[in-house]
């Protein structure tokens, strides 16, 4: 119960259940839908969806999504889309663009809904899409951490003058504004949409109605999205990955996410007796930041479509390999970091309850996303072919059918074959870095589960460039500063937002909601 930071929140506790999101309208649905008779899974699917309406800046109906599961074992779910068929090098220039139909690889939310119910599912498919509907229809009062991005992506989506981009900018900013917060905002074009969704339990989205939508403005407007592209869709099952820091084993989704990344930090942390520093100085931060920087120089230069990969997960977790990454530490900051072996926007949830436990992430990548909205719908689909490289040497290369490297990652926890629970951190490539922060906080300092998320943050950019938090005590910059790091303070928004739920030894479940959301925690 010690909470080292001037926190805003205290633990939730939860005998039968519990639920952790970045919007409070998102955890209400969650709690409806178990006071309906609902399990962990319902109540993440229902909250999935609730936050593609109530935080349309971060996630939405046309993203994709990720999930672990745990039912007496860890289950993976890799709900990412593939790249058209028609897309290739040539549809590019010098760069891939930032917005456009160029990024819009094949949506895979809704897919990873529909194939979570179908293995877990506990009330009616349609049942889960109430909350959001609702919300969708009647409106809800926006936020105050969510109006603030809306209000940042004001400048870059009502500039946009193609026609593309005109039913994007009609939905989201209807009086060529972001709302306000605590302005009531709703969209007649989602609901009807989610309605369609859940009485065709998905199949719309992929082989009906819906499909066609995307693919007939897609075609009308220089997209290379065709109803054969979503027709051949599927969310995938995959084996999670892990790696053991300290006692705790910590899980990650595999390629083609940047999951890795954070077990590869971890790994080379793991010879640094942290606990021996306290957790708010410059040396613990400088060893935490060391080892993110190698593990990023590994993800960036190996990691894409699994199919298109030459190392496996199995060399780049190889703990002698992380013992040669950890030597190249010393006192002083690596002005950059290179690769080790040879070549041979973003919503997080977590549910659970007596049998379940979920750990969930859904997003439209840069935000909004691509800022293309398939009229009338509420469909914004997302530009995350914005993580391919033109690159023809990199595993991540720009090709059709292929799924582009992903940012967005769950994690979970276990102690031996124990699960301890899920916990997340959402913002770009911020993810494995709050990942590793929070696992180096809950194991080598002790912390909570909401401490570990209040704590102050870092941030490393590329080459020696590192964000902290504004917060962070100056004795900590100056620390930084003299060991050749470049330091920048930044505001909390740029630091991702988390939700944890572990499961104690009694069973009694402990969630906690990031500080840095409009989120909550609940539980009973």
């Amino acid at each position: 119960m010690n909470y080292s930071y001037a926190s805003q929140r205290q633990l939730i506790f939860g005998q039968k259940c519990a639920v952790a999101t970045s919007q409070y309208l998102a955890s209400l649905a969650g709690m409806e839908i178990f006071y309906a008779g609902g399990n962990a899974v319902d109540a993440a699917v229902a909250m999935a969806i609730a936050l593609t309406v109530v935080e349309p800046t971060s996630n939405g109906i046309g993203g994709d999504a990720f999930a672990l599961v745990w039912d007496g074992k860890l289950h993976g779910l890799n709900g990412s889309g593939k790249s058209g068929h028609r897309l290739n090098r040539d549809c590019f220039g010098e760069e891939i663009p930032e917005l456009g139909w160029l990024t819009v690889t094949v949506p895979g939310a809704v897919s990873a809904w529909r194939s979570l119910w179908d293995k877990w599912g506990k009330l009616p498919f349609e049942q889960l899409f109430t909350p959001a509907i609702r919300y969708a229809t009647e409106g809800y009062p926006v936020g105050t951490v969510t109006a603030r991005a809306w209000q940042r992506a004001e400048s870059k989506f009502l500039a946009l003058e193609r026609p593309e981009y005109q039913p994007f900018k009609q939905v989201f900013f209807p009086h060529h504004r972001a709302p306000r917060p605590g302005e009531i905002w709703g969209s007649k074009g989602h609901g009807e949409t989610l309605q369609e969704i859940a009485q065709t339990g998905g199949e719309s989205f992929y082989n009906g109605k819906l499909g066609q939508a995307i693919a007939n403005f897609a075609a009308d407007t220089g997209g290379l999205i065709t109803a054969t592209d979503l027709a051949n869709h599927q969310a995938d099952w995959v084996q999670p990955i892990s790696t053991q820091y300290r006692h705790l084993n910590v899980w990650e989704i595999p390629a083609n996410t940047q999951g890795i990344a954070a077990l590869m930090g971890l790994n080379i942390l793991e010879g640094f007796d942290l606990a021996d520093y306290h957790r708010d100085s410059g040396v613990s931060f400088h060893y935490q930041i060391e080892a993110m920087k190698l593990a990023f120089a590994d993800l960036h230069h190996y990691i894409g479509d699994p199919a298109f990969m030459k190392l496996t997960p199995d060399a780049l977790l190889d703990k002698n390999y992380a013992a040669t990454r950890r030597n190249l530490i010393q006192s002083q900051a690596l002005p950059s970091a290179t690769p080790g072996l040879p070549t041979g926007g973003t919503v997080y949830l977590a549910t659970a309850d007596r049998d379940l436990m979920v750990s969930f992430i859904q997003s439209n990548y840069e935000g909004f996303g691509s800022g293309i909205l398939i009229p009338e719908t509420g469909i914004a689909l997302h530009n995350r072919g914005l993580g391919f490289t033109l690159d023809s040497e990199h595993p991540n290369h720009v090709a059709p059918n292929k799924r582009p490297f992903h940012t967005i990652i769950p994690g979970f926890l276990t102690v031996g074959d124990r699960p301890l629970g899920a916990f997340g951190v959402m913002g770009a490539p911020m993810q494995p870095q709050g990942h590793l922060q929070m696992v180096v906080n809950l194991v080598d300092y002790l912390m909570n589960p909401q401490t570990a998320l209040d704590a102050p943050r870092w941030r490393f950019i590329a080459r020696d460039l590192v964000l902290l938090e504004s917060w962070v005590n100056p004795k900590i910059v100056m620390d930084l500063v003299e060991r050749g790091h470049q330091i920048c303070l930044a505001p909390s928004w740029m630091f991702g937002k988390g939700q944890i739920i572990l499961r104690q030894d009694n069973n009694i479940l402990v969630a906690a909601s990031e500080p840095r959301s409009d989120g909550i925690a609940l539980g009973f």
